[in-house]
């Protein structure tokens, strides 16, 4: 089409320079007047060819061929969907039916020659019609009858070897026999109404309308009169209001014409079709006239239903697509101002939604997808929107009856409703969602704004652990509050303030401590504990996280050589680097250097790294662990199986304990996917001479499934919660004659 318009626009143009140059040689005396009527129309034909690209830009898709014949086969027109190399021919029901094909098996080559008019598929006929864009053939029914067809040919898609074309054909049998002399005005005006199946229906009054031809034919009629309240039941109920008033518009002498949409059935109970009703008032002699043209537009419709479809709908969950959700979201952003209206915004998020698709295969992951986007459909009320916004995120737009409690009862209905889909083949799978939400107009300057919020709060609630968060205008007010914040945490390094906790790691065999893990802890002058969650982040964003991770590892260092000098046996002491700590150059030295003022032997300490940190620049992290073993440090993994989750790194990085994160362990006893997960992990890791320790441990029965898993340690509230350092000297106690 593109490349139509640009041939045609230079045809044009050097035909009509020819002309002036003739012209203007001719015609001296007038060359500056023809030099300016040449640059109005080359600028005119610019604009009119740029507008065509735009308008067959945006119709312009990129749609299977198999879902596009699927939308296609009941459409009023003939249709071919068809590649260029004939691997693929489809014809739709109007067209078969016109080709006189009683059955599925069929000849698609032969039946496309046929239907085109053409002697063979050679690439030169076949260019013709693909490269023009249109096409005129003619065949005869097994009747003799001549048949008409005026094909439009245009690309649909567009691969490697071979182009997908879509081929809409216009019907015209019945024009050519009326190619006949009119005897009369009248007759000919009539005829064209037939031609262009446009109906009239005229009144008199407001009781009874009479109809043309076509309007009887639609309207299912035998006599061609039709009385008003008749006519209005043929109208669906959504648009009768619509009817109402343009009937009643002829009381009050509207001269101008007014254009309505309708859907109407005909009297023989057939589905609505869409219909334009162009309509106005006129005075004949004392008679008040009221009527107009009935024009079919379904096909229109059908048209535009499939172009929104593609643009506007979710392919997978066949609901809304975030397109959609900005579009109809802004307009009811806009309305709920001017009507003092309030809807809330929903935004939910499936939970671990990459382990369904890791373990149960990305079909499954879809099924998952789709039923979660039909439980939400069932909560969509009037001017409200379900919409998919990305990968496992959806959204839901609710229109708000002064009920504050409607998002937090809707969100936890939907968590309910959708932990019932964990069955048969999800058995094993603990399906949940989160849910974060803002209120509309209320909590943003637009649509993006409310909606951005509602994102907000969900992150916000996974970061506090709650399934269910609502926005409030504080958590943009904590921005301000960091500022403040890493004023009071400077001063508390000052004054010493911070301190490390304990958390002890369990040998699951003998019951015994092997070590503990070293956690920062903000303890306050009233006594006040803040936990590294609220201040460690801002400490990232500043200079002062170099100062914290100094202390960590120094006083860690010392705390476990004072340890062994009260005669406790030696245990592993265990501390975290940031990314900003792990990446420096020095941290060999630093390492080193707390080891020797501590006296502390290298074995006695590990470095905890989290996956996603040693995993983000590979090389410099194995280089740096080299390093750190070369001091004789062990180094654990943290948190495996959130992050990259790739066992093959297993085999590159140097560590000596890999820790099995909390997540796996919470549903163990019942999630028989995490338990193999568990133990998949556990026997590659032996198998690398790597030992394994489960985070999160609550109960015994976790403890006696890593336990029979082959897991070496344990660490959780079931042993002890991170505790001071003069606690953590009674857990030796009482640790000290334990066995199982």
């Amino acid at each position: 089409m593109k490349n139509g318009n640009s041939l045609l626009a230079s045809i044009i143009i050097a035909l009509a320079t020819a002309l002036v140059v003739i012209y203007a040689f001719l015609r001296p005396e007038q060359t500056f007047f023809v030099i300016i009527v040449y640059l109005s129309t080359i600028v005119s034909l610019s604009v009119i060819v740029y507008l065509i690209s735009k308008m067959y830009g945006k119709l312009k898709t990129s749609v299977d061929a198999e879902d596009f014949s699927k939308i296609t086969e009941s459409l009023n027109t003939e249709i071919i969907i068809w590649s260029d190399d004939f691997s693929f021919v489809a014809m739709n029901k109007r067209l078969r039916d016109l080709l006189e094909i009683n059955n599925k098996e069929y000849d698609e080559k032969e039946m496309l020659k046929k239907a085109f008019e053409l002697p063979d598929l050679t690439p030169e006929s076949i260019g013709k019609i693909t490269k023009t864009g249109s096409h005129e053939a003619h065949f005869t029914n097994s009747e003799g009858k001549l048949i008409s067809i005026a094909w439009s040919t245009s690309v649909i898609k567009k691969r490697k070897k071979d182009c997908v074309y879509l081929s809409t054909g216009f019907n015209l049998t019945e024009m050519r026999k009326m190619q006949v002399n009119l005897n009369s005005a009248n007759d000919f005006f009539n005829t064209s109404m037939d031609l262009a199946e446009i109906g009239i229906i005229m009144s008199n009054d407001r009781n009874k309308f009479v109809v043309s031809s076509v309007a009887m034919e639609a309207l299912g009629l035998t006599t061609s009169s039709i009385d008003v309240g008749t006519l209005r039941t043929l109208i669906h109920p959504n648009d009768r209001i619509q009817f109402d008033r343009a009937v009643k518009s002829s009381d009050e002498n509207i001269r101008e014409v007014q254009n309505i949409e309708l859907r109407i059935k005909s009297l023989n109970g057939s589905a609505y079709r869409w219909y334009s009703f162009r309509y106005k008032s006129a005075s004949a002699t004392s008679i008040a006239l009221f009527g107009g043209a009935l024009l079919d537009i379904t096909q229109e419709h059908e048209k535009d239903i499939l172009i929104e479809r593609l643009a506007y709908i979710d392919e997978v969950t066949e609901i809304a697509n975030r397109n959609k959700l900005m579009d109809i979201g802004q307009k009811t952003y806009e309305c709920s101002q001017l009507l003092s209206y309030s809807y809330w915004i929903i935004v939910l998020d499936i939970d671990r939604f990459h382990i369904i698709n890791d373990t149960c295969g990305y079909s499954n992951g879809n099924y998952i997808l789709r039923n979660f986007a039909h439980i939400l459909y069932k909560f969509v009320t009037p001017g409200g929107l379900a919409a998919r916004i990305s990968g496992d995120n959806f959204a839901l737009v609710l229109r708000d009856y002064g009920d504050d409690e409607l998002p937090v009862r809707t969100a936890k209905t939907i968590q309910d409703e959708f932990a019932k889909l964990a069955v048969d083949d999800f058995a094993a799978i603990s399906l949940s969602c989160s849910a974060g939400y803002s209120k509309l107009p209320d909590d943003g300057n637009s649509f993006l704004d409310v909606l951005e919020h509602a994102e907000f709060a969900l992150k916000s609630g996974e970061i506090n652990n709650s399934s269910i968060c609502g926005y409030e205008p504080s958590m943009h007010d904590s921005i301000i509050g960091n500022t403040e914040l890493e004023k009071a945490l400077a001063l508390a390094i000052d004054n010493n303030e911070l301190q490390l906790y304990y958390q002890p790691k369990i040998d699951l065999k003998t019951g015994k401590i092997i070590g503990v893990e070293a956690l920062i802890r903000w303890i306050k002058p009233d006594g006040t504990v803040i936990k590294p969650d609220a201040f460690v982040p801002i400490a990232e964003s500043s200079h002062l996280i170099g100062r914290i991770s100094e202390f960590v590892l120094s006083e860690g260092c010392r705390q476990n050589m004072m340890w062994q000098r009260m005669g406790y046996p030696p245990i592993v002491m265990s501390i975290n680097f940031t990314s900003t700590d792990f990446y420096q150059n020095d941290l060999k030295e630093k390492v080193l250097d707390a080891l020797a003022i501590s006296g502390l032997d290298p074995q006695w300490l590990e470095v905890e790294l989290t996956e996603t940190l040693a995993l983000s620049d590979i090389d410099f992290a194995v280089a740096q662990m080299n390093k750190l073993r070369e001091l004789g440090v062990k180094l654990a993994m943290d948190d495996f199986g959130t992050g990259y989750s790739s066992l093959s790194y297993l085999q590159i990085l140097p560590i000596t304990l890999l820790k099995l994160d909390r997540s796996f362990i919470t549903d163990i006893q019942h999630d028989n996917i995490a338990y193999e997960i568990v133990s998949a992990v556990i026997r590659i890791a032996k198998s690398k001479r790597i030992e394994t320790i489960a985070e999160g441990i609550e109960n015994t029965g976790q403890e006696d499934i890593l336990r029979q898993a082959g897991c070496d340690y344990g660490q959780g509230y079931l042993y002890g919660k991170p505790m001071p350092a003069s606690k953590i000297e009674e857990f030796f106690e009482k640790n000290a004659g334990v066995h199982y």
